[in-house]
């Protein structure tokens, strides 16, 4: 067996066993790299050299946190949920709360895409927007694994299909970059202008696995206990935003955006913004100190699951098993390019899914894909189609991915959501099964 698919296999058993992410992904990079031939001692040092990696997304993580926080006590987020949940509580009849769930959906596709390019806090607007709304989910009696699926396709879908923000640095500077680099030497250009295209139609797939899920898969009511959320996940505040501050505030968004798009660091336009709201009056001075470390606390674990995530992809780069992997789908592909389309977006999904991250994942396999693809005649356009393909897969499934861990951290903010079965398994069935059948279609129609 493949060293990559056995430490993939143990970390998922590990975690479906209710193991800690963190302690999974450090056990499954032991067990492969031990399988693959590699030391104690060449393991740990490969599995510490990769730590480095992961340790830029966990500083932009805690960054975009502090931001979060300190737009939360501007009282905009308490502001809506209360209004909302006042709102809701004047109406009970069965189908107005339907049209407040639809309208509850809507919502969070449009935060979930803002927070990807015009509000580039990423997932740190969830454990502030979504545990104030967990009341009215209940109210609703809202499967949360519907929500969990709503939330992971809004921070997926637009830095898969649009360039800005976030999706400038997948699109443009990842998928672009890595693809030109891996056929520099074999003819292949591809320009910024071409990924989008090439990510509509697996991006088509996405969408069909949100109306599953949706309409079908999570509709039913679901009961959950009424409980208060816990006080750290929420600050409610009573006060009145002036138009000053209401200005402030959008100049703090603004400017971390305009930051992070001209310097592509999501620290600096996160400690932009977080700087230009300590100064609209709403806490003093003194106090930013505790917002932002209140702010690193709330993203602390996802950072460190992405830095223990690193480390399992520097053992498993350091292994030698990613090209054994490949090379050895190749016995099964023989000469027929659909055949070999297919078996390379499955070996991504397996690559994906231990590291976590398609950013991260995508400049490992294009430098394998990019010659195989263009050994099998596919076009530029279809080549970007498999390796973009092959990098989403797995990071809305992974126990490692921002996007699964997010959508539990606010979700869980009262202990009623379980990480592994309410938001792993329904977005790697919903969007991993429709990624890989509308990524092959992508590879041979373009």
């Amino acid at each position: 067996m493949n060293a990559i698919v056995l430490a993939i296999l143990v970390m998922v058993g590990l975690c479906l066993a209710r193991v800690s992410v963190v302690f999974s992904l450090v056990v499954a990079a032991l067990v492969g790299g031990l399988w693959a031939g590699m030391s104690v001692e060449q393991v740990i040092g490969a599995f510490n050299e990769g730590l480095g990696g992961g340790a830029t997304v966990a500083l932009a993580y805690a960054t975009l946190g502090a931001f979060a926080v300190a737009l939360s006590r501007t009282g905009i987020t308490g502001l809506v949920a209360d209004k909302t949940l006042a709102w809701v509580g004047a109406r009970r009849e069965p189908g107005q709360l339907g049209g407040i769930k639809w309208l509850l959906f809507g919502a969070l596709v449009i935060v979930g895409a803002a927070s990807g390019t015009v509000v580039p806090v990423h997932i740190a607007f969830i454990p502030i927007l979504v545990p104030p709304l967990l009341g009215l989910m209940s109210m609703l009696q809202l499967d949360r694994r519907a929500v969990a699926c709503v939330i992971t396709f809004s921070i997926t879908i637009m830095y898969m299909t649009t360039p800005v923000g976030f999706g400038t640095i997948f699109l443009n500077d990842i998928l672009t970059g890595s693809v030109n680099q891996a056929g520099s030497e074999l003819g292949l250009q591809v320009t910024p202008e071409m990924a989008p295209r090439a990510m509509l139609i697996p991006a088509l797939g996405m969408l069909l696995g949100l109306l599953v899920a949706v309409l079908f898969s999570y509709r039913r009511p679901r009961a959950y206990r009424h409980q208060p959320v816990a006080a750290a996940a929420r600050e409610k505040t009573e006060l009145r935003l002036s138009k000053r501050q209401l200005a402030m505030i959008l100049v703090a968004v603004v400017g971390a955006l305009a930051v992070q798009l001209a310097t592509g660091s999501m620290v600096l336009g996160g400690l932009l913004g977080f700087a230009l709201l300590s100064m609209n009056g709403l806490f003093k001075w003194k106090e930013q100190d505790d917002v932002f470390t209140q702010g690193m606390r709330l993203m602390a674990l996802i950072g460190f699951i992405m830095i223990a995530a690193s480390g399992f992809a520097g053992v498993m780069k350091a292994s030698g098993a990613i090209p054994e992997l490949v090379a050895g789908s190749g016995a099964l592909i023989g000469n027929s390019p659909a055949l070999a389309a297919l078996v390379m977006l499955l070996v991504g999904l397996f690559i994906t899914m231990g590291i976590g991250s398609s950013f991260s994942t995508v400049p490992i396999i294009a430098a394998i894909y990019v010659p195989l693809a263009l050994s099998f005649g596919f076009s530029p356009l279809a080549t970007l189609a498999l390796v973009g393909t092959a990098g989403a897969l797995g990071d809305a499934g992974s126990p490692a991915s921002d996007s699964t861990l997010g959508p539990t951290a606010g979700l869980n903010a009262d202990g009623q959501h379980d990480h592994i079965r309410d938001s792993v398994i329904p977005t790697f069935i919903h969007y991993n099964i429709p990624l890989v059948i509308f990524g092959w279609v992508a590879s041979q129609v373009l």
